[in-house]
Formats: structure tokens, sequence, C-alpha cells
């Protein structure tokens, strides 16, 4: 049985904890947050005993995993902390939510803690998990597209609201581009490899924050093109759309809060050109932020490597800077492959 403390109680690590009490290998055992009475509530609705300081918690539970679930800036400090005392304390993986850092040099600390203890790091891009997005890797890793070559997503609603008001303020949260479709980059680059090229037009450091919204463009080393639309101002409710256009056919998936649209492709017939054939699928009814936390918990069971590395959460932060830079200077950035970033 894995022992988990968890870093954080807000929405996100709500989510988080419930997720631990279906999942048979872990048992959380305590929450951690400044705000002593929202660590206390969180806490005590899972039976776990509640922190406000990250050195006692640690030093008094002993974890098997440490989950960081708090503003952005402070995933840094408390994944470097956990790091230096794994081997003292037994810690056997960290897990941190999406964006693993606010800058590329966050990344590296954690990646050199991590790397130094010997322990693995697994950054939580959940969109890898939702059925309709793996399905669309399993169907362009197949073939069904063809060679793809145009893909265009969408991703947005209204800005969120927590601790502090910390998403309106860009300096911590980089806005909707860092913190929102970051998802989509890590997707997107799982699905089609890397990127070279990033073009960006935004609001960017808005003072009209629950405005923002950006259109990236992302060229593949493959010679794909992505556009990659973002918004916190739609007040009609959170809608997620994807889809891959190729030289055999299309991919599509849409969701929105009022309606779970089914995936839909239009495939060519084998002969050539023609009608398509509609094939609707309903993805599976699956919670994927159980399921991302139950692979994790897997993978530290048996000692091997999540399917996403710390490689992967800092590639999807510098395509995220990247085109933050490109809204900030009007230009095309090119991304700069670092060795075993990218490998």
């Amino acid at each position: 049985m894995l022992r988990v403390a968890l870093v954080g109680a807000g929405g996100m690590a709500r989510t988080h904890a419930a997720c631990y009490a279906a999942i048979p290998n872990t048992v959380l055992v305590c929450v951690m947050d400044i705000r002593g009475e929202a660590a206390r509530d969180l806490a005590d609705l899972h039976g776990a005993a509640a922190y406000t300081d990250y050195g006692a918690m640690l030093t008094e539970t002993r974890p098997d995993i440490v989950d960081v679930c708090c503003p952005t800036p402070f995933h840094v400090g408390y994944v470097c902390g956990a790091a230096e005392r794994a081997a003292e304390l037994g810690i056997r993986g960290i897990s941190t939510e999406k964006p693993m850092g606010r800058s590329l040099e966050d990344c590296d600390r954690m990646i050199a803690a991590v790397e130094a203890a010997g322990i693995p790091l697994f950054v939580a891009q959940v969109v890898r998990f939702f059925p309709e997005f793996a399905l669309m890797k399993t169907q362009v890793d197949a073939g069904a597209v063809g060679k793809p070559a145009a893909i265009r997503t969408r991703r947005g609603g209204r800005m969120p609201r927590a601790w502090d008001d910390w998403y309106a303020d860009f300096e911590r949260s980089g806005g909707l581009i860092l913190d929102l479709i970051v998802h989509d980059f890590d997707w997107l680059r799982w699905t089609f490899g890397e990127v070279e090229r990033v073009y960006a037009r935004g609001t960017g450091d808005s003072r009209l924050p629950a405005f923002d919204y950006a259109l990236v463009t992302l060229r593949f080393k493959s010679g794909a093109i992505a556009h990659v639309e973002g918004t916190w101002n739609d007040p009609s409710g959170f809608k997620v759309s994807v889809e891959i256009a190729g030289d055999a056919g299309l991919l599509e998936s849409n969701f929105t809060q009022q309606n779970n649209a089914p995936f839909r492709s239009a495939l060519a017939a084998a002969a050539g050109p023609g009608g398509g054939v509609d094939v609707p699928e309903s993805p599976v009814a699956v919670n994927p932020y159980q399921a991302e936390l139950q692979h994790f918990c897997d993978c530290v069971e048996r000692g091997v490597t999540p399917s996403i590395t710390p490689y992967d959460g800092r590639a999807a932060v510098q395509i995220a800077l990247a085109a933050i830079e490109s809204v900030r200077t009007g230009k095309p950035i090119t991304i700069e492959p670092r060795g075993a970033v990218y490998n």
C-alpha cells in the first residue's frame, strides 16, 4: 500500500484526494496547505492528517509518494524539497500538476533534484488519459488519417478563480497559454512529434486577465501545422474540440459541459477518394484523473518509468513560454532542443 502526501487543498487537490480513495493500492495519509482550515477540511474528509508545515509533514508521515497540487510557482520548491529528502524518508516518487513549472529554470531544478535522488517525477498532463484523446493518438499512430497535415484544437471557458486569485496574476500563472493550453501542447507533441517553430497572437500579459485569449500556430518537424486556440472569455461554459486532417481522412472530437459529443472519424475508403464513412464511437466513462494517478502509482510499485516524464513536462512548458514570447514580440520563435529533453 502506497502512502500518499498531498500538497495543496484547492480544487485539483480535492480531485486527486477523491481519486486516491478509489485506487486500491494507495492511501492518503496527509494533506498540507498553508491555509490551515482548508488543509483540515480536506484531510478530515479522507481520514488523513492535516499540516501547514511541509517539512514537518514529510518527517512525521514519511510518505511513499508526494503529490504536488498547488499554484505553479510553488511546484519547484515542494518537488525539490521532497527529492532532497527522498533517501532519508523513503520517498519513492513525486507527482506534480501541470504546468511543470513557471520557468525552464524551475523545470531544470526539478529534473536535477529527482535524478540525483533516483526517483521518478510524474507531470500530470491528464489530457493523455482522456479516452477520446488517447483514441485519437492511437488512430494517428495506426495511420488512420494517412499523413497528418493540419490539426486544430480549441480549449476554454471562464477564467478559473482560486486562492488569492492567482490565475489572474500573469507573473504567477503565465496566463492561459501556460496554465490552460499547455494541455494541448503536451498532447500535440506526444501525438505528432517535436515542434520546431511557434507563432502566437493574443492578449498576453493583459490588464484584463479574465478576457485572456490566444491563438498559437505550431510547426512540427514532420511538416504538420497545428492551430491551438485558448480562451478564458467564454461565459457559455467549458468546451474542447480537436480536428485532425490528413491525406486519408479526418478525426474530430468535441466536448462541452452541456453535451459530451461522441468521437467521430471520416476516413477515405481504401480504393481512393470518395465519400467517407462516419464511425461514431462514444468514449468509455472513466475518470481520467484517477487513471493517470493509478498509472503513476502502479509504475512506482513496479519500479518502471511513468509514461509522462519530467522531460515531457519541460518540453510542454518550453512550447508555452515560446508562445508567450511570440505574443510579446510579434515574431515566430524557434524551439531549440536540449539533448535528452527531446529524447
